[in-house]
């Protein structure tokens, strides 16, 4: 059994690793979104390994589901235009450096936890460990404001890639002229004159 455990440990760990890797390196949106799919779908299967049924049903249901749903259309909005991506100033120089220093930050933190379970059967699962209760408990006390932020954020990025996209097609003329086409506000007159009704001296009749 444990060998097995370990084998689909190994698998899922692969598609995670090959799906975030696809969804960076792949410049079509809507393979990147299908690469996204796969890492989802890699983590909940590690979840099962761990024993959080209620968590990996959440994360095929939500993530993989409702949330793919909304970055599907983002995707098919903009279109699958490859474009490529080079930066420019100090992030050209500064982003290896960055990325190099998180990879060995998370190498350290795998290999001093990971260590330390060797020869051991793994920490202990207890057993509502990953349902329902256990879940919400910590997702809207411990971890609230990160949740909410996550949520914003999924909401900035896909208002931010139609207003990009409708740039990028060069739609933007079409706000203009929905604005051109609504009847400006007549100007109050400053005059008689100028507005064209007929100057009656005093004391004249009418």
């Amino acid at each position: 059994m444990q060998v097995l455990e370990a084998i689909c440990f190994f698998i899922a760990a692969i598609f995670a690793v090959g799906g975030a890797i696809g969804v960076v390196a792949i410049r079509n949106p809507f393979f990147s979104v299908l690469s996204l799919v796969m890492h989802l779908l890699a983590l909940a299967a590690l979840f099962l390994l761990l024993h959080a049924q209620f968590l990996a049903a959440s994360q095929i249901i939500v993530y993989a589901g409702a949330v793919m749903v909304l970055y599907v259309f983002v995707a098919a909005y903009v279109g699958g235009v490859d474009e490529p991506m080079r930066p420019s100033g100090p992030l050209l120089t500064l982003a290896p450096f960055f990325a190099g220093a998180l990879f060995i930050e998370l190498v350290i933190a795998a290999l001093g936890t990971g260590l330390s379970q060797i020869n051991t059967e793994g920490a202990e699962v207890s057993p509502g460990f990953g349902g329902p209760e256990q879940f919400g408990e910590l997702l809207l006390k411990r971890f609230l404001i990160p949740f909410e932020t996550a949520s914003y954020l999924l909401l900035i990025a896909a208002v931010g890639a139609v207003v990009l996209a409708r740039r990028r097609r060069g739609l933007e003329h079409l706000d203009e002229g929905e604005d051109a086409m609504q009847p400006a506000p007549e100007a109050a007159p400053s005059s008689a004159a100028e507005s064209g009704e007929p100057v009656v001296a005093p004391g004249a009749a009418v």
